[in-house]
């Protein structure tokens, strides 16, 4: 038995965007056993993935707002006395962050990581004994596909599988969920275009799921809702949950959000909307029927992603015939 540990600890997109280089790993080499060191927020979806042995969480975004508490840095010498406690043949930072690298360097095992090139933060190159050339051009997925591949010795192949397991449909009616949500305001898509949008598919038999997960997309999702009849606000819930209703999806309407990532990981069809960023770059990529519209030059209308809406849908009744 290999053990390794992958080291991705955020953001949720990220988190997504590493799933395919588990399931190559897993296939490339069977003898692996295969730990994830993310952060607690992203830990449930992590668990979800069944080809991840071991989850090891931390939490640098709730230590940040409570540095001058003791109890703070407690939790921080436990974690880092859990970390150095086990032993692993190889560790991979696929996030390439000078504090992911060195929560890195604090693990046991010889360290993975891109060179000073392909990196975002240069300096953590550094904290590698091992340093590896992946362009910087090229789409997340790819790169983290990449870098596992060189650090553990196989060539991922040209298939882009996540490894998530589609829950079974238990409801018979078919929903499409909206995702609005996003934590940038210049990703934010305009509320007049949800309308249109989520009207033209209520129309269509499908109801209209709207989840939120601050107070902002609360407020958001319930004023969509009352301007789309039948559609249904989620409650607040953890992001597996969430997960699991994105997964059973007939369709997913989504701006560049690290849920919409989750549709096609769970290959839903989906239609992505990019406002002000590069879908080349961190658009949904999988297997699935997947539209990725619009791009950092601005939106796409609301009658565009209606008729790529159109297309998937189509697609969906064929395959599923």
């Amino acid at each position: 038995m290999t053990d390794i540990l992958i080291v991705k600890t955020s953001s949720l997109g990220d988190v997504v965007h590493q799933m395919p280089a588990i399931v190559d790993a897993s296939r490339a080499c069977p003898e692996l056993r295969i730990a994830w060191l993310v952060e607690e927020t992203f830990a449930p979806l992590v668990r979800l993935h069944p080809m991840v042995a071991d989850v090891i969480t931390v939490a640098t975004r709730r230590w940040r707002s409570q540095l001058g508490a003791g109890a703070t840095w407690r939790e921080i010498g436990r974690f880092r006395t859990l970390l150095r406690k086990r032993a692993f043949d190889k560790v991979i930072d696929t996030q390439g962050l000078i504090r992911s690298a060195i929560m890195a360097r604090l693990a046991r095992g010889k360290r993975h990581g891109y060179d000073s090139r392909s990196i975002r933060e240069p300096l953590a190159a550094r904290f590698y004994d091992v340093r590896h050339t992946v362009s910087r051009d090229l789409h997340a997925v790819t790169r983290n596909r990449m870098l596992t591949g060189l650090s553990l010795g196989y060539r991922p192949p040209e298939e882009v599988d996540y490894g998530l397991i589609r829950p079974p449909q238990a409801d018979s009616r078919r929903y499409a969920v909206l995702l609005h949500g996003t934590s940038r305001s210049a990703k934010e898509w305009r509320v007049e275009d949800w309308i249109e949008t989520g009207r033209w598919l209520s129309a269509k038999g499908l109801q209209i799921v709207l989840p939120w997960g601050s107070e902002a997309e609360r407020l958001l999702s319930e004023r969509l809702s009352r301007d789309i009849a039948g559609s249904r606000v989620l409650p607040r819930q953890s992001l597996d949950l969430t997960a699991q209703v994105i997964g059973k999806a007939a369709l997913v309407v989504g701006v560049d959000t690290g849920l919409m990532h989750l549709a096609a990981a769970y290959r839903v069809p989906l239609v992505g909307i990019y406002v002000s960023t590069d879908p080349g770059l961190t658009g949904p990529v999988g297997s699935g029927c997947i539209a990725a519209l619009g791009a950092r030059n601005g939106p796409p209308a609301a009658r565009q992603v209606i008729e790529a809406a159109e297309r998937l849908l189509d697609q969906g009744v064929i395959r599923s015939n």
